[in-house]
């Protein structure tokens, strides 16, 4: 049998627990991060916050966000703005946007965003991303646009961008790969 192996000192000498002094400081990972882990962990390094406008979504942004340990420090909140008039009174979407094309509408995505970062900022200053999402998860369209129509906005103090797509699926599906991409766009925009 032989003797256990000790750790190699970088001039290669031993130590006598076997690990080599360089490795104490050395983060060891468990596996792949999830996106939402990388999104908490890239706001943390930029210093930067994050808020929640959601429609569709109905609060999967804010809690895939939460899900993440350490991310109050950069989650000011979320706000469900699942009724028109809501997205308007709280968030700051223009009314006539509204009348116009109604709460599915890339530009109503994109004034949610910048709504909400006003909403939940701090002492007058506004979270610096703001993410939003609507949409129609189905399974019927209320107002006239395709079930799995959605347009999911970031905006940060660099500037605003939209994705909208059309997904298939049901209900739960659509509103779950709904929240999955707006935690990516984040990330691509970050």
């Amino acid at each position: 049998m032989s003797a256990p192996s000790r750790g190699l000192h970088p001039h290669g000498e031993t130590d006598d627990t076997g690990v080599a002094d360089d490795l104490e400081s050395t983060l060891v990972s468990v596996g792949r991060r999830s996106e939402p882990e990388r999104l908490v962990a890239r706001l943390g390094e930029l210093g930067w916050t994050i808020a929640a406008a959601e429609s569709l979504t109905g609060g999967l942004v804010a809690a895939s966000i939460v899900s993440v340990s350490g991310a109050s420090r950069v989650f000011r909140g979320g706000i469900v703005a699942y009724a028109t008039d809501v997205k308007a009174s709280l968030l700051g979407v223009e009314q006539h946007l509204l009348d116009a094309h109604g709460p599915v509408h890339p530009r109503v995505a994109s004034q949610m965003a910048e709504g909400v970062r006003r909403a939940l900022g701090r002492d007058g200053v506004p979270a610096d991303v703001g993410i939003a999402t609507t949409g129609v998860a189905g399974p019927v369209s209320s107002d006239g646009q395709p079930v799995g129509t959605v347009h999911i906005a970031v905006a940060t103090p660099l500037g605003s961008r939209v994705e909208s797509v059309q997904l298939a699926g049901d209900r739960d599906g659509i509103r779950a790969e709904s929240a999955a991409r707006a935690i990516r766009l984040v990330l691509d925009t970050l």
